[in-house]
């Protein structure tokens, strides 16, 4: 049997893609690859991080050139302080990344308690691992979790400047970097970063990874901001998740919440007029690697020939069943007495967030149940369950996978879970029995192991005694053919895919595998989408707007001419019996009326303060007399101090617009102060919009007050 199974250790590992990486990467995580400390003299050290992530990435990024991007660890750390270089004698994969290709993010430290423990921590963790009434809704915490992401995109767009003026001066002008952020710290950088490339002419490719499950649109719609978090991620060109579920949970997210156009047969989904792809890439273990650490680690718990051990290792922390997985072995010891003091669970449970109320109860509870059922069942030579509250070294946890008959991995809910990997590569002796929660990514593609609901003692404990009882043969052919899929479904594959799936591994016919666009809006489109609406309503209205809806931003508002495809689709609408068409825009009414030019259609300008309706009647809201003569003092002060650099006035009637998307972004910060300062030195509020500044009225009247106007207008609502 052994002979058979360590034939599994010809696969070689492969620590970086198959093919050369043609562009630098650019990696962007909560946390930087390794641990930064201080000695006792307070100078800076950097170890080794566990984590096969590291193992796959760190060499890529050292290969390209590319760069690190990410939180220290340190709240002490000063700019001015350089990251140490590596130890000479560091053998992890990060000892190769230079000092100059760490980039440290600095966040104050009750900024990070807010984003991180509050925000992630406290709403993300739980609500993405379908537990809601375990996540907390803050507003505080979710604008310090933006502030904080906007400081990583800054921080990855100086990198990404950086990075192309050393590509042009290569000569290397049509190379993108590829930026990678990773999982649900940074939800929404990519937003940033997006715009301003966009702003800049930044050429890049944006890429994303979820390493957690992604909920379904009835937990996702729960989060008072979700359409920021789908946005953020829909910023990004590629996007990547462990399995298929989530990819369509996501899909399904942004087809309800956005609006967006998706096709669920290519995994594609379109925002703004650009197509976002979106694939299932299944994460894996640096497998050789615990192939070696079993090989060569000691014996670490003995007489297993004698009384089986069934094996659970996990963060201490609610999503992974803790207290259903020691229930059920109890069931196991009451309906199978046989299994007493043949049978031991040895339960690892590595402490995690221990100043946090929610831990310290479910540790409490922990170690009330163990200790009732070992003061129950044990017997002078032996105990039903060991329980060990910490870490082991990874050397112990490989001899722990080798040596257990059993791998009880259990999650109510998990992203991945990286356990069942590790355990199967370390399996080179006696075959065991993995026993997988179908809840975990890894239940839907590890088809040999035992699956069970963990929510179901009676079957659990069924499938335990169904593990401890099955006989060699079988176990043999389960434990080879999961070592097989996960020998070759290492981390390293998980790295091609990634970087092939967003192009920076080019294929073998070279073609860009993002090429793959959604085609433009068309009749059939709109057919699909909106007439089954329509049949089952007796009136419908509809109420748009025209910039960035309609027609994409520009530049200048002459340039956003509507396509002749969107005409028709609205000349079509407009046409059709008991269906009303309205357009609200910041525009005046003579310019909307002008740039749409369609009959049958209401239009409002100025954000409702005038609408034309069909019939030719007018509706102007009345402003107060001296506001003319207010905002003509405004546009005189505007262009005598900021108008330069490409900003300027566009006067819209009884609304002003400050512009400043074509000013440099050196000069943008400076220009908005000041303008501000213009603004409220002539009575008015700034209203700040996308890369604009608007004065308006001051009255009661929005476009909330216009739209309630046409529909009373309309239906006498």
């Amino acid at each position: 049997m052994e002979r058979r199974l360590s034939s599994m250790h010809q696969f070689t590992p492969r620590m970086g893609p198959k093919k050369e990486v043609t562009c630098p990467l650019i990696v962007v995580s909560n946390r930087l690859p390794f641990v930064l400390s201080r000695n006792e003299a307070g100078v800076l050290e950097r170890k080794q991080s566990a984590g096969g992530l590291v193992t796959a990435v760190a060499p890529v990024v050292i290969e390209c050139k590319g760069l690190w991007i990410g939180w220290s660890g340190l709240h002490d750390l000063k700019k001015t302080e350089k990251i140490p270089e590596a130890n000479p004698n560091d053998k992890a994969p990060t000892s190769g990344l230079l000092s100059e290709q760490i980039i440290p993010v600095h966040v104050d430290e009750k900024e990070f308690e807010s984003y991180y423990n509050g925000c992630c921590n406290g709403t993300f963790w739980p609500l993405f691992h379908s537990m809601p009434d375990r996540a907390v809704f803050k507003k505080e915490t979710w604008k310090a979790y933006c502030r904080v992401n906007k400081e990583f995109a800054r921080c990855t767009l100086k990198a990404l400047r950086k990075v192309l003026k050393e590509l042009d001066a290569e000569g290397r002008t049509n190379t993108s970097p590829v930026v990678w952020i990773h999982d649900y710290q940074l939800f929404t950088a990519a937003t940033t970063i997006r715009q301003v490339c966009e702003e800049e002419n930044l050429r890049c490719k944006l890429g994303f990874f979820l390493h957690i499950p992604f909920p379904s649109w009835d937990i996702m719609r729960l989060f008072p901001w979700d359409d920021q978090i789908l946005q953020g991620i829909l910023a990004c060109d590629f996007v990547g998740f462990h399995i298929e579920d989530y990819c369509s949970n996501f899909i399904d997210c942004c087809s309800r919440r956005l609006g967006c156009r998706v096709d669920r047969n290519n995994m594609l989904a379109e925002l703004a007029g650009r197509t976002v792809h979106i694939k299932a890439l299944p994460i894996g273990i640096p497998f050789e690697r615990f192939v070696q650490l079993a090989e060569n680690a000691p014996v670490f718990i003995k007489d297993t020939d004698k009384v089986k051990v069934i094996l659970g290792v996990d963060r201490l922390d609610y999503t992974k069943g803790l207290v259903h997985r020691i229930r059920a072995f109890e069931r196991l010891l009451e309906q199978y007495p046989e299994h007493i003091e043949n049978v031991t669970l040895l339960q690892i449970a590595v402490p995690s967030r221990t100043n946090v109320r929610e831990y310290k109860q479910l540790k409490e509870e922990m170690d009330q149940l163990i200790g009732r059922i070992n003061g129950r069942f044990s017997k002078p030579n032996w105990a039903p369950i060991r329980y060990i509250y910490g870490c082991i070294s990874q050397e112990q946890l490989a001899s722990l996978y080798r040596d257990s008959a059993v791998a009880l991995v259990t999650p109510l809910r998990d992203g991945m879970n990286l356990v069942a990997k590790e355990y199967v590569a370390c399996q080179i002796k006696e075959p065991g029995v993995l026993i997988l929660s179908p809840f975990a990514g890894a239940g839907g593609m590890m088809h040999e192991a035992l699956l069970v609901n963990p929510y179901e003692i009676d079957e659990s404990a069924e499938t335990l005694h169904r593990a401890l009882q099955m006989p060699f043969e079988e176990r043999e052919l389960r434990m080879t053919q999961l070592r097989h899929r996960e020998a070759l479904c290492n981390v390293a594959h998980w790295m091609d895919s990634f970087l092939s799936s967003i192009g920076a591994i080019l294929s073998d016919d070279d073609e860009d595998p993002l090429a793959n666009k959604m085609g433009p809006l068309t009749l059939e489109d709109f057919d699909s989408y909106f007439l089954d609406s329509i049949d089952d309503v007796c009136k419908l209205s509809m109420i748009l707007d025209y910039d960035g809806t309609l027609v994409p931003l520009t530049s200048h508002p002459d340039l956003a001419i509507m396509s002749e495809e969107t005409k028709r689709v609205l000349e079509r609408l407009a046409n059709m019996p008991d269906v009303n068409i309205s357009i609200i825009s910041g525009r005046n009414l003579e310019n909307i009326s002008k740039m749409v030019a369609i009959d049958k259609v209401t239009y409002a300008g100025s954000h409702g303060l005038e609408i034309l309706h069909p019939d030719g009647t007018k509706f102007i809201h009345p402003v107060p007399n001296e506001y003319a003569e207010k905002l003509r003092e405004l546009m005189r002060l505007l262009q005598d101090d900021v108008c330069h650099d490409g900003a300027w006035v566009e006067n819209k009637g009884v609304l002003l617009t400050f512009h400043y998307r074509e000013t440099p972004p050196s000069a943008r910060d400076d220009i908005i102060n000041r303008a501000s300062e213009i603004f409220k030195k002539a009575g008015f509020e700034p209203h700040f919009g996308n890369m604009a500044i608007e004065a308006k009225p001051p009255v009661k009247w929005d476009q909330g007050r216009a739209t309630i106007h046409i529909l009373r207008t309309m239906y006498g609502v």
